[in-house]
C-alpha cells in the first residue's frame, strides 16, 4: 500500500473520530495511530526500540 493511501485512510479515520466522537476521540485515535506506526516500524526492523528514547546529542 502506498504512503498516500495510508495517509488517506489515517486522515479519514481521524475525520470520522473528530466528527462523531469529538475532540477527545480525535486525540485518542491520533495517539493510538502514532503508537501503532512506531510499533510497526519496530516489527519491520526499520527502527530499534532504543532509538526512540535515545537523545541525538550523543551521536558522532
Amino acid at each position: 500500500m502506498s504512503m498516500a493511501a495510508v495517509g488517506l485512510v489515517a486522515g479519514m479515520a481521524l475525520g470520522f473520530a473528530g466528527y462523531f466522537g469529538g475532540f477527545w476521540a480525535f486525540l485518542l485515535v491520533a495517539v493510538l495511530g502514532a503508537v501503532g506506526f512506531v510499533a510497526g516500524r519496530v516489527i519491520d526492523g526499520d527502527l530499534e526500540p532504543g532509538e526512540i528514547f535515545r537523545s541525538g546529542g550523543g551521536r558522532r
